[in-house]
């Protein structure tokens, strides 16, 4: 009923015309961006040079700054002042501050204030202001009052938080409790008000959060409750259908603690977040080690006498039993064990020569010597070289796991053999999943060792848990469905936690790419690319639509093609890279496509710029637009070509193009009302703009060959010019010998003629 306000956020991404209807951010500032103090204005007051004289222009321009500063402040306090009506709790602390802000704003107004009329310069001498020491006080108070207030209100949303998820506590002990259908559908719809509300309030914190850790740690909390939701909903019905089976008390058992657990690490954050508290250890990663080694090698440049060699080998030992995570896995081969333990030892062996060489350097020397600066660019060099072989074994590892586990075939067996009675068949194909699980477990492992990153260390972190909790679950589902094959409840329930490991391992494979981007120097960030509704043109056409809500199945159904989209997206990315002209029509209008489908993609998450489903059919309008655009790019590119095949190759793809952006951007036009006709237009849009990226990634592909296959004989044709030139001038001849020479020898006239030819290749 309600998973989709986690990640795909539906409650307020269709509710729809208003931007920002019944959605704040996490502080109550944060939705004014016109009620911003303009901190710089207070800047350029505070330094304004006081000369004796001042032009009317200069006057002018001081007086709007500060009457600027003063309306600014006093917008801002009026938010702040609606936020302590609201909290009688900070009322006077809120108050005050208020207070103090206001007379600040006002203060400086007074100060630069001229008149209702300039003087005249006949009037003889005149400043702005010239109480620089009072506008200076102003200043001051205006800070320090306007931080007090960002703080109250910053206090206040922490509050709602907690009494949020206080809420969600006791009315998650007395569903456990329930004992009828009739009661748990009466606690349960007061459950999901409750959820909505506290996935608003943990999303916009969320996006407020500076931390890149903390934020990486919320979302995968949230991540946590946006399953469990679902996983709750058909665990307890299977508990209430089947009240005597062990087994689905054992699978409803597992989700609410699962659960519990994820509203704590909120709160946790959330609290961290306020009081800037020590941020949760996360375990050492051979990454961070090597990284840290390094840094502490090189430090040996600088200083003689720190850090001493025996810091270094006593990390470097500590970085040796980290590979044992590696090495020691029965999934590792022989060879791979191998190169693994050949590195650590050459690394040891570079090291002992490191030691010795700073020993004879500072005794005969105050700085490194020669022999000291090879020593230590060998040990860097050998960590490096560990660190790439650990990386190119979890991924490889990873890689191949994901290939294998596509196929989802356990699960597969497990439904049929559940759904057949065949309890011997499950406890088989149970064991088989366990396996996986197992597999999948130490490969999140590894990869939190080469992630690169907190946040991707989170994430890994966050991926083993998962597989870890969702397997045994899935076991007990499945055997509670043999013991009673003809339970639809079983049924589903089983197909749920089924769907909620075929989800994790979609995550897995995005988390890869991500850390084989960070490793090749790539960050993965998309270019920002803001497409917001304007008034205008775009928004002539769109009506306010009521506020929606999806059931289940509808929010199941995005969630899964926003993840496709995304997947296409990062594979149009990876194409581009591909090509050496980044600034090529067809590679910038590609990106740019590739772009707004992630704003698409996160608009399903509940996250990003794209707020509503105004936004998002602005956004897709704006995508067909762009589409449009790389057609006539494509009839131009292939008006550069020759070879008709060529041609109609690419005027194939531009065909298949075009129908597809003219259908994205009538429906997007279109106006709709109701639930239904909003989300069949949402699943439309994103659905056709899943058809508009396959396209481009075959575009990319077939445009990147024929450029490198012209590229290529342009090249052979210059060297075979470039020849030409110093022929001509090393061996001059007569012109009537060359005419009458051969045409099959290396005359003129044949090698004229044989440049004609190649003159026809560039021209393609």
């Amino acid at each position: 009923m309600f998973p989709g306000l986690w990640s795909g956020d539906m409650t307020n991404a269709f509710p729809s015309g208003q931007r920002g209807t019944k959605r704040r951010s996490s502080c109550p500032y944060h939705d004014n961006e016109d009620k911003r103090l303009p901190v710089t204005k207070i800047t350029t007051l505070i330094n304004h040079k006081d000369k004796p004289k001042k032009s009317e222009g200069t006057q002018a321009a001081v007086h709007r700054v500060g009457q600027a500063v003063s309306v600014a402040v006093g917008r801002f306090v009026t938010v702040g002042e609606a936020i302590a009506t609201e909290n009688q709790e900070l009322k006077d602390e809120m108050g005050q501050a208020c207070f103090e802000a206001r007379r600040a704003g006002d203060t400086i107004a007074q100060l630069t204030d001229v008149g209702p009329a300039l003087p005249s310069r006949s009037d003889g001498p005149v400043t702005v202001f010239s109480d620089r020491t009072g506008m200076v006080k102003a200043a001051r108070l205006l800070l320090s009052s306007v931080t007090k207030v960002l703080v109250l209100a910053d206090r206040i949303v922490i509050k709602q938080i907690i009494t949020s998820r206080n809420k969600v506590l006791v009315t998650l002990d007395h569903l456990e409790r329930v004992s009828t259908f009739q009661e748990f559908v009466q606690i349960f719809s007061q459950f999901g008000n409750e959820m909505v509300e506290f996935a608003h309030l943990t999303g916009d914190r969320q996006n407020d959060l500076k931390d890149e850790k903390k934020k990486a740690r919320m979302a995968a909390a949230r991540a946590v409750l946006e399953k469990c939701t679902m996983m709750l909903l058909t665990a307890s019905k299977t508990c209430l259908r089947h009240p005597d089976c062990e087994s689905a008390r054992i699978n409803k058992d597992a989700v609410f603690r699962r659960m519990r657990c994820a509203l704590e690490q909120v709160i946790e954050i959330v609290t961290e977040a306020r009081s800037c508290g020590e941020n949760k250890m996360l375990p050492a990663s051979i990454y961070n080690g090597i990284n840290n080694f390094k840094s502490s090698v090189e430090c040996l440049r600088e200083n003689l006498n720190s850090p001493s060699p025996q810091s270094i080998g006593s990390q470097l030992e500590a970085l040796v039993e980290r590979t044992e995570d590696f090495t020691d896995s029965a999934y590792t081969s022989h060879e791979q064990r191998q190169a693994i333990l050949g590195l650590c030892q050459l690394a040891r062996q570079e090291a002992q020569q490191l030691v010795q060489a700073w020993a004879e350097a500072s005794v005969q020397a105050k700085e490194a010597t020669e022999d000291m600066e090879v020593a230590i660019l060998k040990t860097c060099q050998s960590a490096s070289e560990l660190r790439r072989e650990l990386h190119k074994v979890a991924v490889v590892r990873a890689a191949d796991l994901l290939k294998v586990h596509g196929e989802q075939l356990p699960l597969r067996a497990l439904k049929a053999a559940g759904a057949e009675g065949n309890l011997e068949a499950v406890a088989e194909y149970s064991r088989t999943l366990t396996e996986q699980k197992e597999q999948l477990v130490e490969t999140c492992r590894l990869l939190c060792h080469v992630s690169g990153t907190e946040p991707l260390e989170i994430t890994c972190i966050h991926a083993e848990e998962t597989f870890h909790v969702i397997g045994p679950q899935i076991v007990s589902a499945a055997q509670t469905l043999a013991l009673h094959p003809s339970s639809k409840i079983a049924k589903e329930n089983l197909e749920v936690f089924c769907e909620a490991w075929e989800s994790q391992l979609c995550d897995m494979a995005l988390l890869l790419r991500e850390i084989n981007d960070v490793f090749e120097g790539r960050r993965g960030d998309k270019r920002s690319y803001v497409s917001l509704p304007r008034t205008g043109k775009h928004t002539a056409n769109m009506k306010t639509a009521k506020a929606v809500k999806l059931d289940a199945e509808e929010q199941t159904s995005m969630a899964k093609q926003g993840l496709e989209l995304r997947l296409l997206s990062s594979d149009v990315d990876a194409e581009v890279e591909k090509w050496e002209e980044q600034e090529h029509d067809v590679v910038r209008q590609s990106q740019s496509l590739a772009s707004m489908a992630h704003n698409m993609y996160l608009f399903t998450r509940g996250e990003g710029l794209l707020k509503t489903t105004v936004d998002l059919f602005h956004q897709a309008e704006v995508l067909s637009e762009e589409g449009l655009q790389l057609c006539s790019s494509l009839r131009t590119f292939s008006t550069q070509l020759v070879e008709e095949e060529e041609k109609s190759v690419v005027m194939t793809e531009m065909e298949k193009m075009l129908p597809l952006c003219q259908q994205l951007q009538t429906g997007a036009r279109s106006p709709v009302q109701g639930k239904t006709a909003t989300f069949q237009k949402v699943d439309s849009s994103i659905q056709t703009t899943r058809g508009i990226l396959t396209v481009v990634l075959s575009i990319l592909s077939t445009c990147h060959k024929l450029t490198r296959k012209y590229k290529s004989e342009r090249s052979s044709l210059g060297s075979l010019q470039d020849w030409r030139e110093r022929q001509d001038a090393s061996t001059p001849v007569k012109e009537e010998e060359t005419l009458n020479k051969d045409s099959n020898g290396f005359g003129v006239k044949s090698l004229e003629q044989h440049i004609v030819g190649l003159n026809l290749l560039e021209s393609k």
